[in-house]
């Protein structure tokens, strides 16, 4: 034990000893451990602010809008613009076997709202009782409406939590009063705050049941007087999906007359789609960011490896008069296999641990829209510290091996 920390202190007075050149060459592996920790690291708050914003509409939605058909029947041009109806969506709500849930959405940008203490321009949406079942919608205080409130068209609102902040500052919502383009509507829900408030418009919409939205306020511009803007739906499982689609696809062309396959009569928003699309790029990205970071580590050891041979070679008389007087091939090798995986390890730890403060640090500052704060993820740590070990018996090793083999004879006469 003894003869082993006298080779750990003697090959920490070699590395001392040249200070410069060790911190040089260290700089390669601590880059390399720092930079594939942060890489990925950053690209998994990309990823996980993506994710929050995907949570954000609700789970599993896909949207729909209506795009452009043909302006004769059975044509396969599209030549007008058309709308959703309510009875499109009674018709989908009661023939589609591979949705879970499904609301029209009648929206309006126009409506002034008014209460005692101010007024705003806001989002107001008419939609179904299940809508808050599809998109994320917490209500804090008071409830959602329910179909009874649908059927017989109340008027009851639930406010987003932008707006109470303008309509009823500091003073509580819940059973007051608010005018709609004049007509009184009573407040039977707050929704809690969801996201960033400035990057999330539920934040600044008041829902409405769609039977009332219809009667009182329907799609501007448009004759039909049953017209909606859009509709959100759910398939039952995420592998339904793309059976769900087609199935509200067939369901509304048939019953508008036109091919459901006519690319342009419809506009989808599929985040079950997207979130899959978004979960492979990423996938890919830490692949490569890994590989980057691996390789660099890689030119990092290869940067040790030279080192460690130029010292053997600028050391060779003193490896030749150790070994005259006695010294072992296996001290030898101990020594400068010490040397080389101690510049590798220390440079990797201290890679490391400036990421980590760096990372620490980020944490406490407001994350970019779409970003989350960076982490470090435990199999990138896992990856960085298994290339080091690897990295270090391959940077002490083979020098260490040739310092070892060498003839005192041969090594005493080299100038």
């Amino acid at each position: 034990m003894q003869l082993f920390l006298d080779i750990v202190r003697q090959s920490l007075a070699t590395l001392w000893a040249h200070k410069l050149r060790s911190f040089l060459t260290m700089f390669g592996i601590a880059w390399g451990v720092g930079s594939l920790l942060l890489l990925v690291g950053l690209g998994e708050g990309f990823r996980s602010g993506q994710e929050k914003n995907l949570k954000e509409l609700g789970s599993d939605i896909l949207f729909i809008f209506p795009g452009r058909i043909p302006a004769v029947a059975g044509s396969q041009r599209s030549g007008r613009t058309w709308n959703f109806t309510y009875g499109d969506y009674l018709a989908i709500h009661d023939q589609a076997k591979h949705l879970r849930n499904i609301s029209p959405v009648l929206n309006r940008e126009d409506i002034r709202a008014v209460s005692d203490y101010g007024s705003t321009n806001g989002q107001v949406f008419g939609v179904a009782p299940a809508y808050n079942q599809i998109r994320t919608v917490p209500v804090g205080i008071g409830r959602w409406f329910n179909e009874e409130d649908n059927q017989e068209h109340r008027r009851v609102a639930v406010v987003g939590w932008e707006l109470l902040k303008n309509m009823f500052p500091g003073r509580p919502a819940v059973g007051s009063t608010i005018l709609l383009n004049g007509m009184d509507f009573s407040i039977i829900g707050v929704v809690e705050k969801v996201g960033r408030e400035a990057n999330n418009g539920t934040n600044a919409r008041i829902f409405i049941p769609i039977g009332t939205m219809r009667t009182l306020f329907r799609l501007k511009g448009n004759s039909q007087a049953d017209a909606l803007s859009f509709m959100n739906y759910q398939p039952r499982t995420r592998e339904e999906h793309e059976a769900a689609k087609a199935e509200v696809h067939q369901i509304i062309a048939q019953r508008h007359g036109f091919d459901p396959k006519l690319e342009d009569a419809f506009e989808d928003w599929d985040t079950v789609d997207n979130s899959r699309k978004v979960a492979k790029i990423f996938d890919a990205m830490d692949w490569f960011l890994g590989v980057v970071g691996v390789v660099t580590l890689g030119l990092g050891a290869i940067g040790i490896i030279n080192i460690m041979l130029v010292s053997v070679t600028e050391r060779t008389k003193e490896i030749g008069l150790r070994k005259a007087l006695g010294a072992t091939y296996r001290s030898i090798l101990t020594q400068f296999f010490i040397e080389g995986a101690f510049l590798t390890l220390l440079s990797g730890g201290i890679g490391l641990a400036g990421v980590t403060t760096l990372v620490i640090m980020l944490a406490q500052l407001p994350a970019p829209d779409g970003f989350d704060t960076p982490r470090i993820v435990p199999s990138s740590a896992a990856t960085a510290i298994v290339s080091l070990a690897i990295a270090g018996v391959a940077a002490g090793l083979y020098p260490a091996r040739k310092a070892a083999l060498l003839e005192p004879v041969e090594a005493l006469r080299q100038e």
